[in-house]
């Protein structure tokens, strides 16, 4: 499928991406939205699922949130016009949307967020805003007007009144109405509004970078937790100073050498963001399989061609080391040597794992072993 219609994937991300917004009309032509308004209420009275109502004018307070789980009276008490209903990750519960990803696998597994989506009656809308994160927003039923453009932050002009991060003083550069199967695309920071013209569903396709705080809490909290972290810094060679209360340069030289020896230990950083990077956005998502099996009936079933495929909130990447391949999946780390090594690549290229390249690395003790984890603690499924 030609999503992108007629741009290749390297040129979009090299003139497109965190750079400029894109519609893509007939992205997916035909296209029929995998979930119906019912099926989204009645995901969003789950308690395992997050959602959210907007509500434009709730009894006089603009643009106020209401946060599920809901019950099936919430959705009989709400006005005809100007709401939303919001399900996020609705890709780890539905396998149909969960499909949709494999069309953006030109961007790496681990800036995946999730798929949400938007229900509206006509008027809907969550308010003029900006995301710091790539969105891909395609109609699945409906039509959608949407106001984009101009770069916003955190100084930008915000209403008040409202939990929401609403726009205040804002006008969109380009209007376009989306209809089913067109898709824009969005880069971080550049203002959108988009109100339903009709009933209406859109899919956000959200890929998001973390930011410099969690990466530097993320991984100062690994190094921390390292064995040699109980270690004192020492100074052998103290030497005497005129006043007691100086901190001495060669203290901040000895710190400085002793940090970056930590920080700059490269193969740390690349095993700590890959368990960084896969770890599932909830507990709920990836739950152990109802029966655990053995090696040998894993076995029979991948000889008989039967698809194994990824639970659908699992996250998979890997690294490529000096002597080694470093297998992410859900927060885990699996280290492969040898022959064993191509299998991290083949595992990660897509949820529906190749059956032929499958059952040839299952013939090896180990990796038959490791897919016998993986699917005992649910990170993988036979279809």
């Amino acid at each position: 499928m030609d999503m992108l219609s007629g741009i290749t994937p390297a040129e979009f991300l090299r003139d497109y991406w965190q750079k400029k917004p894109l519609v893509i009309r007939q992205a997916f032509p035909g296209f029929e939205s995998p979930v119906s308004a019912d099926e989204l209420a009645g995901l969003a009275c789950e308690e395992t699922v997050e959602s959210r109502i907007v509500i434009e004018d709730d009894a006089g307070k603009p643009w106020q949130v209401h946060n599920g789980p809901f019950n099936e009276e919430r959705f009989s008490k709400l006005p005809e016009q100007n709401w939303t209903l919001l399900v996020q990750g609705l890709d780890h519960w539905v396998p149909e949307v969960a499909d949709l990803l494999e069309h953006f696998r030109f961007v790496p597994n681990w800036r995946l967020d999730d798929i949400m989506a938007s229900y509206a009656p006509k008027g809907g809308s969550v308010g003029p805003h900006y995301d710091q994160y790539d969105v891909f927003l395609l109609q699945a039923q409906g039509n959608r007007r949407w106001m984009f453009g101009g770069e916003c932050g955190s100084k930008s002009p915000r209403l008040e009144g409202t939990p929401l991060r609403i726009l205040s003083d804002w006008q969109g550069e380009e209007t376009v109405i989306l209809e089913p199967g067109d898709m824009l695309y969005l880069p971080p920071a550049i203002g959108h509004h988009g109100i339903a013209e009709d009933e209406c569903i859109t899919l956000s396709v959200g890929f998001r970078a973390p930011t410099v705080d969690d990466l530097l809490t993320g991984f100062t909290d690994f190094l921390c937790n390292q064995p040699d972290a109980a270690e004192h810094m020492n100074d052998p060679d103290l030497a005497m100073q005129d006043n007691p209360g100086a901190i001495a340069p060669v203290v901040i030289d000895r710190l400085e050498a002793l940090i970056q020896e930590k920080i700059g230990d490269r193969r740390n950083l690349s095993l700590w963001f890959g368990q960084f990077a896969t770890a599932p956005k909830s507990v709920e998502t990836v739950v152990p399989a109802d029966e655990p099996a053995a090696s040998e009936d894993l076995q029979a079933a991948i000889q008989a061609g039967e698809q194994v495929r990824w639970n659908e909130g699992s996250r998979f990447a890997f690294h490529e080391l000096d002597n080694e391949t470093a297998l992410f999946i859900d927060g885990e780390q699996y280290l492969l040597r040898g022959d064993a090594r191509p299998f991290a690549p083949m595992l990660c290229a897509g949820a529906r794992v190749d059956v032929q390249a499958l059952a040839a690395f299952a013939e090896d003790d180990a990796i038959l072993g490791l897919l016998t984890n993986l699917y005992n603690q649910g990170s993988i499924y036979f279809e």
